[in-house]
């Protein structure tokens, strides 16, 4: 194995405490009940607009790209108060020393995500940071395929580490290996199907 993808928020981005209060500040703004953490972690999902559909956001009274174009903006302003996931930067370190070549790959913004990245002091360990185009989050599919493409990588030679399904469906959809981390955005039992680890830690074991 040569490649290592990595996922971004809830992954190496220790964010879910500030995405659950900050969607439930948009709950409220709308009247709507709030999420508990556990409600959270199991309803949580891609696209974000089937997540936001589940909670219980009308997009007749508020439209989707306004509650996205509101969530993003709070969460930009918070950026500074979050820091890497435990155990990330050590677990980077050691993978970059053994030659892993390593490239972040998130459905966040990508101009915004090389800023975030660079602000945790993290971009020094990265090959490429690949994000997407716009804030509403969709897939992150059709940008691991065209980097795989464009730089004539074996899919085989690739592992993605992630905290979500969708993560696992893109490894599989493109042919990576795939580990799960059980702290992110979705509940452990959730990610049972797959390979997982509930510290970055447990990579130096495995890798």
């Amino acid at each position: 194995m040569k490649y290592i993808f990595w996922d971004f928020n809830g992954t190496l981005l220790n964010d879910v405490n500030l995405c659950i209060k900050l969607l439930n500040e948009n709950l409220r703004e709308e009247n709507l009940k709030e999420v508990s953490k556990n409600e959270y972690l199991n309803v949580f999902g891609f696209p974000v607009i089937e997540y936001y559909k589940k909670v219980g956001f009308d997009f007749e009274k508020t439209s989707f790209e306004t509650l996205a174009s509101r969530f993003t903006s709070r969460f930009t302003s918070s950026f500074s108060t979050l820091k890497v996931t435990p155990n990330a930067k050590k677990v980077l370190a050691y993978l970059k020393n053994k030659n892993y070549v390593l490239v972040i790959l998130s459905a966040t913004e990508e101009k915004e995500l090389i800023k975030e990245v660079a602000y945790l002091g993290i971009d020094k360990y990265f090959k490429d940071i690949l994000g997407i185009a716009d804030i509403y989050a969709k897939s992150k599919l059709d940008v691991a395929k065209k980097y795989v493409l464009d730089n004539n990588i074996n899919p085989k030679d690739c592992l993605l580490i992630g905290d979500t399904l969708h993560d696992a469906e893109v490894a599989i959809n493109i042919g990576f290996e795939v580990i799960l981390y059980t702290k992110g955005h979705q509940h452990k039992n959730i990610l049972s199907g797959y390979s997982t680890i509930d510290n970055l830690k447990e990579l130096f074991k495995i890798l």
